[in-house]
């Protein structure tokens, strides 16, 4: 059974070990977190920073064997009744079991019934298909806003998604 907590100094050290490899960690961070490979400073120094933030939520997922993911919900500018997930990532040893829609789910209901949203967003990238599927198969539509980003010397697109109470 998979629940979420509240994001805690140090996590950092499992989540920058999830990143194994250059393409993964753009795909997660769309070059948020600077340059791969990520170290567990710069995700605190992102994290940390806005803990206190009341438009500003860090999530860790766990089960019975410890961490095994990681999302972020924000309050996309002054848009009160939104909220955007952002720095999705399993685990690798938990992909592949359903974990990733258990985790957004979480999510989304903190969303909706804690938080109070109307709508929750989140990006993802045309070039990795199981996110997609996964987000879309939980309920996310397409709404039609495109973003380019320039990563790994190539250019990426990305496609917003949401969901509405």
């Amino acid at each position: 059974m998979l629940n979420i907590r509240p994001y805690r100094r140090n996590d950092s050290k499992k989540i920058a070990n999830w990143c194994q490899d250059k393409i993964t960690f753009y795909k997660w961070s769309e070059g948020r977190l600077g340059e791969f490979p990520v170290l567990p400073e710069r995700i605190e120094q992102a994290v940390s920073g806005r803990i206190d933030n009341e438009k500003y939520f860090p999530f860790i997922a766990f089960d019975e064997t410890g961490v095994v993911g990681f999302f972020t919900l924000r309050q996309p500018n002054d848009k009160v009744n939104e909220l955007s997930f952002g720095y999705v990532i399993l685990s690798p040893h938990a992909r592949g079991k359903g974990y990733g829609k258990q985790m957004l789910k979480l999510g989304i209901k903190f969303a909706f019934e804690l938080y109070g949203a109307a709508k929750v967003l989140l990006e993802v990238f045309e070039n990795n298909p199981n996110a997609y599927y996964c987000y879309k198969s939980i309920g996310f539509k397409e709404n039609g806003n495109i973003t380019i980003y320039n990563l790994c010397n190539e250019k990426w697109k990305s496609i917003e998604m949401e969901m509405n109470r």
